[in-house]
């Protein structure tokens, strides 16, 4: 070590360090700059990465909570929905039951006046018949009356006397 100092000279000394601080200088002219412009580029590119992936996390999420409000919506649509389908059935239903209560009042209706006037028909045809056979039973008695002389007489006799003259 003593060497060393011993043959220590200063000029070579200032030139050494001259020639230090030059290649320092171009290196940070050169090397220094570009590889720092590099490595901020890099931090860069790694923090927008990592906001667009902090952004997308975010984005998803929005997107899962707008489908999980769709979701959701449909659910109560088809819900409402069932629940008017149901409803319109069991009206359907009801006026059904009541259009046929209708109908069948109707027809009883019907077939009530149909029996009423059958009815009317049987019994005017009895009537008729009943006609009929008083007026053959009368026309018979009044024959077997009238076909003896002395009861044509009775008869006539009768028959004025009951005959009031005015």
């Amino acid at each position: 070590m003593e060497e060393l100092f011993g043959q220590f000279s200063l000029g070579l000394f200032i030139l050494q360090t001259v020639l230090f601080i030059g290649l320092i200088f171009l290196l940070k002219k050169f090397a220094w700059k570009p590889i720092l412009d590099a490595v901020n580029e890099r931090e860069d590119g790694i923090k927008n990465a990592l906001l667009s992936a902090e952004n997308a996390k975010k984005e998803m999420q929005n997107l899962q909570a707008d489908n999980q409000r769709i979701l959701q919506e449909a659910r109560l649509e088809r819900d409402t929905m069932l629940k008017e389908a149901r409803e319109m059935k069991e009206k359907m239903i009801a006026d059904s039951k009541n259009e046929a209560q209708v109908q069948g009042l109707k027809m009883i209706e019907q077939a009530k006046a149909t029996i009423e006037s059958e009815k009317n028909a049987a019994v005017a045809e009895l009537k008729a018949q009943v006609s009929n056979l008083s007026l053959e039973i009368a026309e018979k008695l009044l024959k077997d009356e009238l076909s003896n002389k002395e009861s044509q007489v009775k008869l006539v006799e009768k028959m004025l006397g009951d005959a009031k003259l005015n």
